[in-house]
C-alpha cells in the first residue's frame, strides 16, 4: 500500500474514533497519557505504593488513606488549587501538593519541580477536571 493511501486509511480510522490526525500526535494528550502512567504504576522509589492506591479508580472515584481514613476524588483537583493549607501554613499550588503526597504518602521521591514526569502527572490531574468552575480555595469533590 502506497504512504498516500495509508495515511488517508488511518485518518479514517482515526476520525471515525473521534481522534483528528493532529490529536494522535498532540503533546499535551501525550503528557496526560504519561501522567496517568505514572498514576497509575509508578513507585517514585517508595513503599511500593502508587498514587492509584489511595486515589483509587485513576482518582476519579473516592479514595481511601492506608488508615482507613476516606478522601474525596481528584475530579476537581485543579480547580481548587492554589489554596491554603493551614498545617504548612502556606499557599499551595497543585504541583505542591503532588510533590507532597509522593513524599509522604507514597514515601518516594516526589518529581523535581520543572520535570516533565511533575509536568505529566499534573497534565493528568487537570484533565480530571476539565469542563469544572475555578474555585480556588474550595472544597475537593
Amino acid at each position: 500500500m502506497k504512504n498516500s493511501k495509508l495515511s488517508a486509511v488511518l485518518s479514517v480510522l482515526l476520525l471515525s474514533a473521534g481522534i483528528s490526525a493532529h490529536a494522535a500526535d498532540d503533546p499535551l494528550q501525550k503528557a496526560i497519557r504519561d501522567g496517568k502512567q505514572l498514576f497509575s504504576h509508578e513507585t517514585f522509589g517508595g513503599n511500593g505504593k502508587t498514587c492509584d492506591a489511595c486515589h483509587v479508580n485513576g482518582g476519579v472515584g473516592p479514595g481511601k488513606l492506608p488508615n482507613g481514613k476516606a478522601i474525596p476524588s481528584l475530579s476537581n483537583a485543579a480547580t481548587i488549587f492554589p489554596r491554603f493549607n493551614p498545617k504548612a501554613n502556606k499557599v499551595v499550588t497543585l504541583e505542591d501538593q503532588i510533590r507532597s503526597c509522593v513524599g509522604n504518602a507514597l514515601q518516594g521521591t516526589p518529581p523535581v519541580a520543572g520535570s516533565e514526569a511533575l509536568t505529566n502527572l499534573v497534565s493528568y490531574v487537570t484533565s480530571l477536571s476539565q469542563g469544572k468552575a475555578i474555585d480556588m480555595g474550595g472544597k475537593p469533590q
